[in-house]
């Protein structure tokens, strides 16, 4: 075997575990998001394991494709959803906050003021 095809096996099944573990991180979001009582608990599911499981099926793609153009595609796929996830729940979790829809029991601190306004410094 020469050296060149042990390394094409290595990073293809570098992939395949980077792949199977990202469907299953994004099969778990998923079903979390069906299964979880709260809105809180389910802007964790969609936002967290989401988010890896993506980065890792991306890895992956990366590892098997592994030209410059693909793989800068990837990269920038990888920048925007790590930008543009975290933004997008705290709009939800900010938008249900001021509609008072989480149990006030869950949450250990309510920095948002009765009135929905901004808070104002202490």
């Amino acid at each position: 075997m020469s050296p060149d095809t042990v390394l094409d096996t290595v990073l293809d099944t570098a992939a395949v575990v980077c792949l199977a573990g990202g469907a299953l991180l994004c099969l778990a979001a998923g079903v979390a998001l069906v299964r979880f009582p709260d809105l809180l608990s389910r802007m964790h599911a969609a936002t967290k394991p989401q988010v890896l499981g993506l980065l890792l099926v991306l890895l992956g793609c990366g590892l098997r494709l592994r030209t410059s153009a693909d793989v800068t595609t990837l990269v920038l796929i990888g920048a925007f959803q790590l930008a543009t996830a975290p933004v997008a729940a705290h709009m939800v979790g900010r938008a249900a906050l001021r509609e008072r829809r989480p149990d006030p029991d869950l949450l250990v601190t309510d920095e948002l003021p009765a009135d929905g306004g901004p808070s104002s410094p202490s």
